[in-house]
Order: C-alpha cells, then sequence, then structure tokens
C-alpha cells in the first residue's frame, strides 16, 4: 500500500459488503413471496421487503464507489486524501441515516410526517431528514476528494471519476423536487433513476474499471485514457437523451417517443465499448498480475454489463415494442443483470483488487472467489432468462390477450418457483465472495505471510 489514507477503503468496504449481504438476502425472501404469497405477509409487508431490497442495493453500490474512489484517487494523485477524518465523518453519516431508512420502513414509523416519514417515492422513498444526512455526506466526500485532486496530479481516471460523482450528486437534489402533477413528477424522478444508472454511474463505471485494467494489465497509461474519453462521451451523448424511453407513456409530449427509442438505441454502444475495452487491454497487457480473480470479475463487469444493460435494454425500449412489456418481468429481467454486470461486478472487482492491497497479505483463496463470481453470474443469468420468459408470457397473457393481472400471475408460478432457485445460488456466492476476501487462507495464517501483490 503506497498511501496510508487508502485504509479508509477497507472501512467503506466493510460496510458495503454488509449491506450487500442484506440486499441479497432480502431478494432472496421476496423471490419466496412470488412462490408464496402470503409468507412473512404480517411481519414484512412485500412491499416493505421491497424498499429494503432496492434501497441497500443503491447503497452499497454508492459505498462501494465512494470506497474505490477512496482507494484509487490517492495512487492517480499522488498524495494522501486531504481529510480521513471527514472521510470517517461521511460514513458515519451514512451508517446513520441507513439505520434510519431500516427502522423506518420495517416499522413503519411517523406515516405522513413531512420530515420524518418514508416519502413513498420508489428508490427515493428516503425520510426528509436522510435525504439531507445524504446531501450534506456528498458535499463532505466532494470537497475531501476535489481538494485531493486538486492539489495533486490529475489524470483522466480522476477527471471522469470527479465528473460522474459530482453530477452524481448534484441530481439527487431533484429527490426534494416533488411536484403535485404526477407527469411532471416522474419528468424530474427520471432524473434521478435513469441519469444516475445510464449516465452518471456510467463514467464512474468507467474509470475504476480503467483503474483496474491498467494495473492488472500493464497496458500503457495514454492507451486507457483514449478508450476512457471515448467512453466516457458514448455514454453522456446516449445516455442524456436516452432518458426518454422512460417518458414514452407519463403524459410527455409524442415527440420523446422517437427521442426516446433513437437515443435508447445508443445507449448498447457505450456498454459494447466497455466490454470490448477490457478484453483488447487484456490482450494487448504485458502483465501477468497475480490477482486472477479481479481481474475474472472485470472482465465479468464488460461482458454482463453489455448484455444486461445493453442487450436486454434494448430489447424493450423501442416504444413500439415497450408499448406492451411496459412494466412486466421483462422489466425485472433487464434491472436485475444491468445492475449486477454493471455495478455489482463492478464493486466486486475493485474489492477483490484492493482487499488483499489494504489487508498486507497475499491475494485470499482466489479459488473461491472465482467460485463465487461463476456461482453469482450463472444465478443472475439464469434468473434473467427465466423472468424474460416469464415477462414473454405476461405480455402476451396480460396485454395481447386481455387476461386479468392475477390470473396470468398464477401461471407464471413455474416461473417464479425457477426463479428462486437461482436467488439461492446468488445469496451463496455471496456469501462465499465476503468469506473469501475477508478470511486469510490457512497457510497464511500459519507462517505469517505478508506479499501483497500490488
Amino acid at each position: 500500500m503506497k498511501y496510508q489514507t487508502q485504509k479508509i477503503a477497507l472501512a467503506y468496504f466493510a460496510v458495503a459488503m454488509a449491506l450487500f449481504a442484506v440486499q441479497v438476502t432480502m431478494g432472496l425472501v421476496l423471490g419466496y413471496i412470488y412462490i408464496s404469497p402470503n409468507f412473512l405477509a404480517e411481519i414484512l409487508p412485500f412491499n416493505v421487503g421491497r424498499m429494503l431490497h432496492t434501497n441497500s442495493l443503491v447503497v452499497w453500490l454508492l459505498l462501494g464507489f465512494f470506497g474505490a474512489a477512496y482507494y484509487l484517487i490517492p495512487e492517480e494523485s499522488e498524495r494522501e486524501i486531504h481529510s480521513p477524518m471527514l472521510a470517517y465523518l461521511q460514513l458515519a453519516i451514512f451508517v446513520l441515516g441507513t439505520a434510519g431508512v431500516v427502522v423506518t420502513y420495517l416499522f413503519n414509523l411517523f406515516d405522513g410526517n413531512f420530515v420524518l416519514g418514508n416519502e413513498g417515492r420508489e428508490f427515493i422513498e428516503q425520510p426528509r431528514w436522510v435525504k439531507v444526512g445524504i446531501v450534506v455526506a456528498a458535499l463532505i466526500f466532494l470537497y475531501n476528494i476535489s481538494m485531493t485532486v486538486l492539489a495533486g496530479k490529475k489524470t483522466a481516471i480522476t477527471n471522469i471519476l470527479l465528473l460522474g460523482l459530482w453530477i452524481l450528486s448534484l441530481l439527487f437534489l431533484f429527490a426534494f423536487v416533488n411536484p403535485d402533477n404526477l407527469a411532471l413528477d416522474k419528468m424530474y424522478w427520471w432524473y434521478i433513476v435513469h441519469l444516475w444508472v445510464e449516465g452518471t454511474w456510467e463514467l464512474v463505471m468507467a474509470s475504476i474499471l480503467a483503474f483496474l485494467m491498467l494495473k492488472l494489465t500493464g497496458v500503457d497509461r495514454e492507451v486507457v485514457e483514449k478508450w476512457l474519453y471515448v467512453i466516457a462521451a458514448l455514454a453522456l451523448f446516449s445516455g442524456i437523451l436516452g432518458t426518454g424511453h422512460h417518458y414514452l407513456w407519463i403524459g410527455t409530449p409524442g415527440y420523446w417517443q422517437w427521442i426516446g427509442s433513437i437515443f435508447s438505441t445508443m445507449e448498447v454502444v457505450p456498454f459494447f465499448a466497455m466490454m470490448s475495452f477490457a478484453f483488447v487491454m487484456v490482450w494487448k497487457g504485458r502483465r501477468d498480475h497475480p490477482n486472477k480473480a479481479a481481474l475474472l470479475w472485470s472482465l465479468g463487469c464488460g461482458t454482463l454489463a453489455f448484455f444486461g444493460a445493453g442487450v436486454w435494454g434494448f430489447l424493450h425500449t423501442l416504444h413500439g415494442v415497450n408499448y406492451y412489456t411496459h412494466g412486466t418481468q421483462i422489466t425485472a429481467a433487464h434491472g436485475h443483470l444491468a445492475f449486477y454486470g454493471a455495478y455489482v461486478c463492478l464493486n466486486l472487482a475493485i474489492i477483490s483488487y484492493a482487499m488483499p492491497v489494504l489487508r498486507g497479505r497475499d491475494p485470499y483463496n482466489q479459488v473461491l472467489n472465482m467460485a463465487s463470481f461463476w456461482l453469482m453470474s450463472g444465478g443472475v443469468v439464469f434468473m434473467t432468462f427465466t423472468l424474460t420468459f416469464a415477462g414473454t408470457v405476461q405480455t402476451h397473457l396480460q396485454r395481447v390477450n386481455g387476461e386479468a393481472y392475477m390470473d396470468v400471475q398464477d401461471q407464471l408460478w413455474i416461473f417464479y418457483a425457477m426463479r428462486f432457485g437461482s436467488g439461492v445460488a446468488v445469496v451463496l456466492g455471496a456469501i462465499l465472495f465476503i468469506y473469501a476476501v475477508t478470511m486469510p487462507r490457512k497457510e497464511v495464517i500459519e507462517r505469517g505471510l505478508e506479499t501483497p501483490a500490488e
């Protein structure tokens, strides 16, 4: 480890992995509720479980991004983080806010209260006081990393990462805008939800992936930076107007059907570029890096992101298709593979790379780590196919034949049962990953080996 303040990332990764465990466990519970609808109905209503599942996903991914920034920025800027104290304060605010959200959701506290109660808007249901805390934590983070970068060396990786994180934080301010008009509300709501995952998060993804390729493959920085700028430009060009594929049926003018369809089609391009980038860097690379697990997660990130966000997104983004498929299980299939491929794999890649360095030892048991990749990835891919088949059947029976929603759901039981089985594989893979990166190998304990892979 070159810089002492890189250890800040360890705390962020630890909290992120704890929330990762909560997220996948809650997803498994929700998967079982699809099979047995009355399961935990009195204790954990489906809507509350879903809020915990999606909110813990978003928070742990953000904490992973923050941890990655605190790890890579000292190396890229060639200086220590501006204020470690502020970094830990930021984490404490996030932990406090997360605990407040969980208690509020589980016990339905302060229902209807403007400041303390659940706001009820999907993905941004957090009480107003938690949203304020998130903004304060984001400002602390932006100040801390910006001061670090400004005082040190500037690189393409830090430039794109800062751009993504700044815009990401500013877009969250729309969470405080809640118009009475539902169409207007949804327009602002998509500024956050879409422009995060299909805009600013892509910039963060590209910069972290570039850092990993630089370290794992030994390709010249100039080559990596050229790819990075191209990918960032493609992501912003397609992603901003690509928001229009959410405006097709919410009461906005008809021209959004064409703008949304055309630019959403182009959103496949940056994800294809990222997949190509990862494989080309490995092909051109001259370094045989010992951390094979981090390389596997990095390649998996580019590949599964292309199929999940790119291909499965394109499947139902054209307005003529979306007219029938909107809000069906096809949407769920796309969402699961896209989030897993693009952002879960990315965070697990940087954690796999950074943990042995941060903990000062050989790469942990990489066999277990790589096994967790195949177990989790196989589970999510199988889940995606079962949900795609379920959505296709649902679209035909419900949207074409006009059958009642609940009657159609009864006919999808077999797909939900298979989806639950794939969820078991994902949870087992997650447990295996957490064990692999946190527990030292037996021979490391016995011999006291401390030879971290830089």
